[in-house]
C-alpha cells in the first residue's frame, strides 16, 4: 500500500496534523495521563502534537522537544548495532555465540554451546530473561553484569520457544562493545544517532537532564499517581532499555532509516538494506497472548493484517510507557510515549485510530474474556511454575474456578510489587484469560509444552505470559 493508496491519500500528512491538534491533548486528559507527545510520519512529513505536563510535582508542560524514555523500543536500536556488525562481516547470526563473546559464563554451559546470536534476537535463548542486577553507573556497567551471569538459570533449550528476554539483550549489547572496542553508548552515538542527524537522543539520565525531561508516575497506595522516586533503571541494562530517552520524533527519525531501506537523509548508509529486511522478517510465531505480536523478527515485534503488515514495539520503564507502531508498505509510523495512567487508552484512542485512518490497518483488539467461557479441564495446567522473578501457582477451587497466585521475589518484591490473585477462564486452545482487567488490560496465560508427571498424568510444562515460567514439580 502506498500513501497515496491509503485512506485518507496524498492529505494524509495534514489531516494527521489537524487531528492530533484537535485532539490529543484532551485525550491525554481524558484518561489520566499526566504527560504525554506523540510524532506521526505520513507522506514523508512529521505532525507532532504534546499534552499534560512533564511531572505532577512541577507541572512543567510537555512540548514536542520534551525527552521521555522509550524503554524497550531500545532493543531495535540494539538489533541495528547487531546488523550492522553483520553488514561490516564481522558478526555471522547463526555462528556459536562463544565464538565471538568467549568470557559469557551461564548456569549451563551445555545450552551456552548451543546459542547463536540470532537466538538471543529472536527472545529464544532459554535462559532466564529478567535480571536487573546494577552493577554501578561506569562504562564497564555492561561488562561488569555479564559477569554476574554464572549461575543464570536455563528455563529451556535455545530455539525451543519464545520468551522475552531482556538480559539476552544486554548480552547483544555486550556483543557490540567487544567487536566494536567501545562501550555501548559510544558506538550507538557514534553509529545511529550521528549519521541519522537526531538531536535529542540521550542514552542516560546525564544527556537527558540537559533537556525538558519528562518523569514516570505511579500509583500510590491511595491509588493516586505521582512522580516515581528513580528516574531510570540500572545502566547495566542499558541495551535492554533501561534509561534511552528522546523525542518522539526523533524515534521516528530513526524509524524513517529503516523505512528508506537503510539510508540516511543526507544518503549516508546506515544499514543494509538486506539487514534491515531480515529484521522485519517472521522468525518465531507466538502462542495468543495479550499485548504481544503474533510474531517476532530480528528484535521487531510483528502483527498480522490482511492490511498491510504491522512491525511494532512498545517500552516500559519505571513509570513511563512508549508505543511504536510502523506500516512499511504504506510509509507511515507512529511514535507516542507517555509518563503514567491510563496508557493503554490512550493508545486504543490516539495510536490505533490513527494507524486505521491513515492506512486503513486495524489493529487486533487486546482480548478480553469471553461473556460465557467454555468449560474445559484445567487439569494439566494445575500445578507451581518458578522462576527467578516469580512463584507461580495455579489451582482450582471446589466450585470448580480457576485461580491463578503469583508471588513476587527478587528486585520485584524489593521494589514494593505485591502478592496478586487472577481468577481465570478460558479463552482459546490452551490460554486462559484474567476474568478482571491488571493494569489496563486483561492478561493471557497459555499453558505450553507437555511433561509427564510421577503419576503419568499429562501436564503443561511452562505458563506463559510472554516470559516462560517452568513447571517446578
Amino acid at each position: 500500500m502506498s500513501t497515496q493508496d491509503s485512506p485518507l491519500g496524498t492529505d494524509a500528512p495534514q489531516a494527521a496534523a489537524t487531528w492530533l491538534a484537535e485532539n490529543f491533548a484532551d485525550l491525554v486528559t481524558e484518561h489520566g495521563v499526566p504527560g504525554a507527545t506523540i510524532a506521526v510520519l505520513a507522506g514523508g512529513e512529521v505532525a507532532t502534537a504534546a499534552g499534560g505536563v512533564t511531572s505532577l510535582a512541577t507541572q512543567v508542560p510537555v512540548d514536542s522537544e520534551t525527552v521521555f524514555q522509550i524503554g524497550s523500543i531500545t532493543k531495535i536500536w540494539t538489533t541495528t548495532l547487531v546488523l550492522q556488525l553483520v553488514d561490516d562481516g564481522l558478526l555471522d547470526l547463526d555462528q556459536p555465540l562463544l565464538d565471538y563473546l568467549p568470557e559469557l559464563v551461564i548456569g549451563d554451559m551445555e545450552a551456552a554451546k548451543a546459542l547463536t546470536t540470532r537466538h538471543l534476537l529472536t527472545h529464544t535463548a532459554g535462559f532466564e530473561g529478567d535480571i536487573f542486577t546494577d552493577t554501578g553507573r561506569g562504562e564497564d556497567a555492561i561488562e561488569k553484569y555479564v559477569a554476574t551471569l554464572t549461575d543464570l538459570p536455563q528455563l529451556f533449550a535455545p530455539g525451543e520457544t519464545f520468551s522475552y528476554n531482556n538480559t539476552g539483550f544486554v548480552v547483544l549489547g555486550r556483543l557490540v562493545e567487544v567487536l566494536r572496542a567501545k562501550p555501548y553508548d559510544e558506538v550507538l552515538l557514534e553509529r545511529i544517532v550521528a549519521p541519522l542527524g537526531l538531536e535529542r537522543v540521550s542514552p542516560s539520565p546525564y544527556e537527558a537532564i540537559r533537556h525538558r525531561a519528562a518523569t514516570g508516575h505511579v500509583a500510590g497506595e491511595d491509588g493516586e499517581l505521582a512522580p516515581a522516586t528513580s528516574w531510570a533503571l540500572a545502566r547495566s541494562n542499558a541495551p535492554a532499555g533501561s534509561m534511552l530517552a528522546m523525542t518522539p520524533t526523533d524515534l521516528l527519525g530513526f524509524v524513517r532509516m529503516h523505512l528508506d531501506r537503510g539510508v540516511a537523509p543526507d544518503g549516508t548508509r546506515v544499514l543494509s538494506a538486506q539487514s534491515v529486511q531480515a529484521m522485519q522478517s517472521r522468525e518465531i510465531d507466538l502462542p495468543r497472548l495479550a499485548g504481544m505480536g503474533d510474531a517476532w523478527g530480528l528484535g521487531w515485534e510483528l502483527f498480522d493484517a490482511p492490511q498491510g503488515a504491522v512491525v511494532a514495539h512498545d517500552g516500559g520503564t519505571i513509570g513511563q510507557a512508549a508505543f511504536l507502531r510502523v506500516v512499511p508498505e504504506a510509509g507511515v509510523a507512529i511514535a507516542m510515549l507517555t509518563n503514567g495512567g491510563d496508557v493503554f487508552g490512550l493508545f486504543n484512542d490516539v495510536v490505533a485510530t490513527l494507524l486505521t485512518r491513515l492506512t486503513g490497518v486495524e489493529l487486533p483488539a487486546r482480548p478480553t474474556p469471553p461473556a460465557d467461557p467454555q468449560q474445559v479441564d484445567v487439569s494439566r495446567y494445575l500445578g507451581h511454575y518458578a522462576d527467578t522473578i516469580y512463584d507461580i501457582t495455579v489451582s482450582q477451587d471446589p466450585d470448580g474456578r480457576v485461580w491463578l497466585d503469583r508471588q513476587p521475589k527478587d528486585i520485584h518484591a524489593e521494589i514494593g510489587e505485591k502478592p496478586i490473585r487472577f481468577e481465570l477462564v478460558h479463552l482459546v486452545d490452551d490460554s486462559l484469560i484474567t476474568v478482571e482487567d491488571y493494569r489496563g488490560i486483561h492478561v493471557v496465560f497459555a499453558f505450553i509444552g507437555s511433561v509427564t508427571s510421577a503419576s503419568g498424568a499429562d501436564q503443561a510444562k511452562y505458563v506463559h505470559y510472554g516470559r516462560v515460567v517452568a513447571r517446578v514439580e
